[in-house]
């Protein structure tokens, strides 16, 4: 097997390749959004990954061999995924909460870095059935945080079943922030766990407005349980640059769409 020098393009490769275990296969495209870089360089990049052991060339990208699509990464593997565009999400996220607001968060890496950016909020209440979203929350003074019972998942720290959707069923959100593991017009917003989605609804149910925040690595991807349409949503935060069909279909069901950018290096987001 090659090894990857720590060039700035074997750097680049070792990102490509970290993300391919976890998502299983990466487009040209993919590549060349991510990395901002063209296609002649996309090639090449998945040339020189289709060298090492379990990678395997396409005709539109690269595909690791053991991937499954029903894998379900844990929060440590995905959490540095597109950091930077993740980070971008949760900042503009935060910039809809207003102060008093009731403030619901599903599990998952782009919430919880939502969470971060609430935590020095005033007249704050943040309802979440995920652990960790709650620990990194408690030393807020005056976020007040509601954290439901239930039986923790270990891929994802999220509280489900009965005592979970015993809390939910009593409370009053002003806005949710869902996090899922695809989407796609036909089958909306999605997730691999049966649980998940479950609960998912049930906040959903109970709140006033619901956001999907999700990055560019989850469109055109469709995990096993949908946890809600395109109806049920009223807005969404996203890097990815949405083709002319799909947007037209979030706004046919009413989606307000924001669309961000990744920080730079000077620190500014456009």
């Amino acid at each position: 097997m090659n090894k990857l020098t720590m060039s700035k393009s074997g750097k680049r490769r070792e990102d490509a390749l970290r993300q391919l275990k976890l998502e299983g296969r990466l487009s040209i495209q993919e590549a060349m959004l991510k990395f901002d870089i063209s296609e002649a360089t996309a090639r090449r990049d998945m040339d020189a990954l289709a060298e090492l052991n379990g990678v395997i060339r396409t005709i539109g990208g690269v595909q690791y061999e053991s991937y499954s699509a029903m894998k379900e990464a844990t929060f440590h593997e995905k959490r540095n995924i597109l950091l930077p565009e993740k980070e971008a999400i949760a900042e503009k996220a935060a910039s809809l909460v207003a102060d008093g607001d009731i403030i619901a968060l599903t599990g998952g890496t782009t919430t919880f870095l939502i969470a971060r950016k609430l935590k020095d909020r005033r007249n704050l209440t943040v309802v979440t059935n995920a652990v960790n979203i709650a620990m990194e929350l408690s030393d807020s003074e005056d976020v007040q945080v509601v954290l439901t019972g239930g039986v923790m998942r270990k891929n994802s720290f999220e509280l489900c079943g009965p005592l979970a959707e015993k809390t939910v069923e009593d409370l009053n959100i002003t806005k949710m922030f869902l996090g899922v593991d695809g989407f796609t017009a036909a089958q909306g917003f999605t997730t691999y766990s049966e649980l998940e989605a479950h609960i998912g609804k049930l906040m959903i149910a109970r709140s006033a407005q619901t956001i999907a925040v999700f990055d560019q690595s989850k469109v055109g991807k469709a995990s096993i349980f949908t946890i809600a349409p395109l109806s049920a949503v009223q807005a969404c935060v996203t890097d990815a640059e949405l083709g002319e069909r799909e947007l037209q279909q979030l706004r046919e069901h009413g989606l307000t769409v924001h669309l961000v950018r990744k920080k730079q290096t000077t620190g500014e987001e456009s």
